[in-house]
């Protein structure tokens, strides 16, 4: 394209015209504004089991998805099955919960998406299923977001699996629910959430023993031990929120325009924003 890219100050030059580009990683609302009408995490808790008729001492993992191929949400449950192959002391008393929304149902890759998760899922049950425990419960339908938090406030760790991602929010909103300040993240390498919560149990979602083992190693981890990562997770998101998102964007934006004023050459650049959410 006969461009020129200067990599000091990243920006693309094609012509007279100086396009600078720069990342900003997108977040959610701090304080979410839906807590103030969801249960706390015990009231949570026990509408999630009874709902779901679980055991009063159930461990509860989460997943919230659409269902899409690059969430990894057959490879999360292939975990969930190495789990208990691997840790026995689980079986019978973790239950993985998949919120699954339907998505792109009229294209053929993805109805037949739908069919190996539901194979899959069934396939794990029909392994480790022991009179009313299953390890498995999909809910394939539409949460609203209420409900959703009500789901990251019960379960004891939150997995995202992404194969291929932009940042995926799943996870910051998973910190941002947990004012209790426990919990653990279990967060594939492949997310952009990954280079911000760091102190989540980061994975490669492919490696089903690495997986296997993180989910072991959460569902062990002492309150201390996770009051601390959440803690850290909860002021990273709090600070950098989606409002200082859209104000370092605008901030960046004047400032060029000014220092384009200053110049003489005002309209001769553009600024690009590449965000990425899910």
């Amino acid at each position: 394209m006969e461009s020129r890219i200067d990599r000091e100050s990243n920006a693309v030059i094609q012509g007279p015209r100086r396009t600078v580009v720069r990342p900003y990683p997108i977040s959610i609302e701090w304080p979410v504004h839906w807590l103030s009408k969801v249960p706390s995490v015990a009231e949570s808790r026990v509408m999630v089991r009874t709902e779901l008729g679980l055991a009063e001492d159930a461990l509860i993992g989460v997943g919230i998805d659409r269902l899409d191929y690059t969430k990894g949400i057959e490879e999360r449950l292939a975990a969930v099955d190495q789990l208990l192959a691997r840790h026995p002391e689980f079986r019978g008393k973790f239950t993985f919960i998949q919120l699954a929304a339907p998505s792109r149902t009229k294209i053929p890759r993805y109805r037949e998406l739908n069919e190996r998760v539901e194979a899959v899922a069934a396939e794990i049950n029909a392994k480790w299923s022991s009179g009313s425990y299953r390890p498995i419960v999909l809910l394939k339908s539409h949460h609203e977001p209420t409900a959703v938090f009500r789901y990251y406030r019960a379960a004891g760790l939150c997995y995202v699996s992404s194969l291929h991602d932009g940042m995926n929010l799943v996870a910051k909103e998973f910190v941002a629910a947990r004012d209790d300040e426990q919990g653990v993240l279990v967060l594939s390498q492949f997310t952009g959430a990954a280079r911000d919560l760091t102190e989540a149990l980061i994975v490669n979602p492919y490696d089903l023993r690495q997986a296997s083992d993180a989910l072991a190693a959460a569902l062990r981890m002492p309150v201390d031990e996770q009051r601390e990562r959440m803690r850290s997770m909860r002021r990273l998101v709090s600070e950098f929120n989606v409002y200082r998102w859209a104000g370092r964007m605008l901030v960046d934006a004047a400032e060029l325009r000014r220092k384009e004023r200053m110049s003489g050459r005002l309209g001769a650049t553009g600024l690009v924003a590449r965000t990425e959410a899910v």
